[in-house]
């Protein structure tokens, strides 16, 4: 069974950054690979990035030169760094990954971030 809890979201002007959580609880969490979506009001929820378990990342192109994933595993916390916001990064975000043994999908309860013109 895997637990996954955001936070870090808020109310920034543009230009500004974040740092997002995503707590894994659980087993194993070193062999899982983290993914992070976000969802716009009234838009379909989309993925912006994966972090695997060899430590490789990827992103969408809209989001590939502002936005990092990192890992610290002594907390089992993957870290979403977000620079440069803009107004079209509002959305509701979400972690998610794929337990490495029972194949299930688990995602957190997403984290609000609101970015001002």
């Amino acid at each position: 069974q895997v637990k996954l809890v955001e936070s870090g979201g808020d109310l920034v002007q543009r230009g500004g950054s974040l740092r997002l959580s995503c707590v894994f609880s659980g087993s194993f969490f070193t062999l899982h690979e983290i993914d992070w979506y976000r969802q716009a009001p009234g838009k379909e929820r989309e993925w912006i990035a994966v972090l695997n378990s060899n430590g490789n990342t990827n992103y969408v192109d809209a989001v590939k030169d502002r936005f990092s994933l990192s890992r610290a595993n002594f907390e089992n916390t993957v870290y979403l760094d977000m620079t440069k916001l803009e107004p079209e990064d509002t959305a509701v975000y979400y972690c998610h990954t794929k337990g490495v043994w029972d194949g299930r999908d688990y995602w957190g309860q997403g984290t609000q971030v609101t970015v001002s013109a």
